[in-house]
């Protein structure tokens, strides 16, 4: 069959009406997750619908990604020249925009399968429009809405010497689309009139796998430099101690030679550190871990489960979303297991048959397995070379290996001179074409994808991006699947857990979505599926602060993402529980263990009163000194030495902005006290002039010369919270 080339614009509106001539004005818009959003097409198509109330736009996605904006004016004043510098000319998604204005046109429908977590709690037209899916349903329910135009960021690039273009950060659900709409496109005139739109932007990396496509994947592109805006990059959130504890305390969990996922924010970059940390200074690794007790509570699990040694195999990553915390793994020696998408090789790997360094034997345990003929085939000949079996300027003719400087070798294996001349000019060094990540798209701070771009095609291609119907469950290839994954640790955070183990993660007790389910069950259900996989819920055991704060380990809660017959491991900064298989009771017990311990005795006579534990049952004094005090002390001469800093990875707010936002987070929890008034900040800071320390920090602010009341009074409330901090 002919290729169909797509129709190449340099502008949006020519190709959008194009499109619209072709399909009608009902538009079921069907777009990425975060980065590879092409926002301005999007931008295009609401634009229009607001004019015409006899069109009708149905856009579906997930983490339409807004610049950051505060709700209160000393938030927008702290943000305003953060947001300038990072997000110089990034379009913000009109529609979001003028939903939470409750302001969306009828004509005009949003559907969601996942947001930014707690960010779309009041906004009517998200809580009504969001779809609770499994992350490996989405291409399925985006079908069945009648897609019938897909668009997606993409970059263009050369391939095997032929140009070609990559979805990038999203081969997730815009692979399976594509792949749905294109088949519409080859039925003619029996199928439906459909688009696949591809809006170039060179600031993405090129990424391999299937997100490499061939341009007659779309029916339009869009390449203009003036459209090439910068990535959505959120700078780092800082790493509190809480988090540190969470996690170096999941660290012991994760098993040499083995799969991890690790999640996005700051409890996956203290899961990072941790891992650095027991791989590159184990010695002060272990002595944390003995001091803060966690050894003596936990010896059995972390036995069973991983390890306290460097990772001498290393690790290879399965996850939805990659993080550049993997790359900081990954330049620390943590991430180097490699993997190959091929079975009998990887069979033989993990079998331990063969190893990554290339000998005769290699092709003989390729022969005893059945992935060879013994009269070499030129399909036998393709994979040797492929994967570096055979070294480069070898050839293969008239069913002879043909050597570099012109021998030739009869292929038959079953001949041993033939397999001795083979051994001595054919075979290469060392396997090739391995890679260390398989994920679906990606979301990171802006030197995240600099260093993704700044990679070679060598190193971009060992991060492998995968449809989601691959990367997040076992169906289809499923042997290589397993093979692959062994020993797989998948990690999620949960917002809360409930002593009988089921996790909180993506909705409220009244209904009202958090996030969204995203692939957090896909990934629950495949570590139990997994051999020796084991699924890690990690969380903070408390939210608030002072009399405000809250116990996340509860005795029961209005809503559940993950069921407790699902329950595997679960961590906080207080420890490690255990309850695969468990009894209710054992349950219960070992997650009293690691709760706060300001709500224990709460949670047990809970417990008690639904006959989950005996009525004489005593939560063990290891377990009863669970404070944040402890955490605070065992960790301070650390921080003492330079380690546990609040952006491990770096950051992208200047020191003042550090300090400033630190300050007025803690303010924030003040004034969302009950008892807080304006008189409660003490009267002598009030008529103070504003001390020489403070100068930079107000300038910042924009508050150093207040210009009316109003602007005295947020002055002195910064002042306020910078001396409650100790900044001043």
């Amino acid at each position: 069959m002919e290729k169909q080339m797509p129709k190449m614009y340099d502008q949006i509106s020519p190709c959008i009406d194009d499109i619209m001539s072709k399909i009608g004005k009902h538009v079921t818009l069907g777009l990425p997750i975060a980065v590879g959003k092409p926002t301005l097409v999007a931008n295009e198509f609401y634009r229009r619908a607001k004019a015409d109330p006899s069109m009708t736009l149905l856009i579906m996605s997930g983490l339409n990604l807004e610049k950051p904006k505060g709700k209160s004016e000393l938030e927008r004043r702290f943000l305003g020249p953060l947001v300038a510098r990072l997000f110089p000319d990034y379009p913000d998604p009109e529609y979001m925009i003028d939903s939470a204005k409750n302001a969306l046109p009828d004509n005009v429908s949003l559907r969601d399968f996942y947001v930014t977590p707690g960010g779309y709690l009041n906004n009517q037209y998200v809580q009504q429009g969001h779809i609770s899916s499994n992350y490996t349903h989405v291409p399925r329910d985006v079908k069945n809405y009648g897609l019938n135009v897909a668009a997606v960021m993409v970059r263009r690039g050369m391939a095997d010497g032929q140009e070609a273009y990559s979805l990038s950060s999203n081969a997730d659900a815009p692979a399976d689309m594509i792949a749905e709409l294109l088949g519409e496109r080859r039925k003619g005139a029996e199928g439906r009139k459909v688009a696949v739109l591809g809006q170039v932007n060179q600031n993405l990396p090129f990424m391999y796998g299937t997100a490499k496509v061939e341009p007659e994947a779309f029916t339009e592109i869009i390449d203009n430099p003036n459209f090439y805006h910068q990535l959505f990059g959120p700078p780092r959130e800082p790493v509190t101690v809480t988090d540190y504890f969470v996690g170096v305390n999941t660290s012991p969990l994760i098993l040499d030679d083995g799969c991890i996922q690790i999640g996005i924010g700051s409890l996956g970059d203290a899961l990072s550190y941790g891992l650095m940390l027991r791989h590159s200074h184990n010695d002060t690794y272990k002595k944390l871990l003995k001091e803060t007790g966690l050894l003596a509570n936990h010896a059995d699990t972390i036995a069973a489960a991983g390890g306290l040694e460097p990772f001498k195999h290393g690790l290879s990553v399965c996850t939805e979303l990659v993080i550049d915390g993997f790359l900081r793994l990954m330049d620390a020696g943590i991430i180097k297991r490699n993997v190959y998408e091929n079975l009998p090789l990887q069979r033989l790997l993990n079998q331990g048959r063969i190893t990554e360094e290339v000998s005769i034997k290699t092709i003989e345990e390729l022969l005893a397995d059945g992935a060879l003929s013994a009269k070499l085939t030129e399909a036998d000949f393709k994979f040797l070379s492929e994967f570096g079996i055979l070294r480069d300027g070898v050839s293969f003719s008239n069913g002879s290996i043909v050597t570099a400087d012109g021998a030739s070798i009869p292929a038959d294996f079953s001949v041993g001179a033939n397999m001795d001349a083979i051994a001595k000019n054919c075979l290469g060094s060392k396997l090739r074409n391995g890679l260390n990540v398989h994920g679906s798209f990606f979301l990171g701070p802006q030197s995240f994808y600099k260093a993704l771009n700044d990679m070679t095609q060598e190193e971009r291609n060992r991060i492998r991006m995968r449809e989601i119907s691959f990367t997040n469950q076992l169906y289809g290839d499923e042997e290589l699947k397993r093979l692959q994954r062994k020993n797989a640790r998948f990690v999620n955070v949960s917002l809360m857990t409930t002593i009988l183990g089921a996790a909180v993660s993506d909705a409220l007790d009244d209904g009202r979505v958090v996030s969204g389910v995203g692939g957090q069950y896909n990934f629950v259900c495949m570590a139990h599926e997994i051999a020796n996989g084991r699924s890690v819920i990690i969380l903070r055991s408390t939210r608030g602060a002072g009399e405000e704060t809250i116990s996340n380990v509860v005795f029961n809660y209005g809503h559940v993402t993950i069921p407790r017959h699902l329950k595997d491991i679960i961590v906080t900064e207080y420890g490690i529980a255990d309850v695969r298989g468990r009894s209710d009771s054992d349950c219960v017990r070992a997650i009293l263990n690691i709760a706060d311990s300001r709500f224990q005795n709460d949670l047990l006579e809970k417990a008690k009163k639904s006959l989950k534990v005996r009525k004489d049952y005593k939560i063990p004094d290891q377990f009863r000194n669970n404070y944040p005090e402890r955490l605070q002390a065992a960790i301070k001469p650390y921080i003492k030495e330079g380690m546990f800093q609040p952006f491990p990875f770096g950051t992208d707010f200047t020191p003042e902005e550090i300090k400033l936002g630190k300050a007025l987070r803690g303010l924030k929890a003040v004034m969302e006290k009950k008892e807080f008034k304006l008189a409660s900040i003490p009267s002598a800071l009030k008529a103070l002039t504003p001390p020489a320390a403070s100068k930079i920090y107000l300038e910042r602010m924009g508050l150093d010369k207040p210009k009316s009341p109003k602007e005295t009074v947020m002055q002195k409330l910064v002042l306020f919270a910078l001396a409650n901090d100790g900044v001043i």
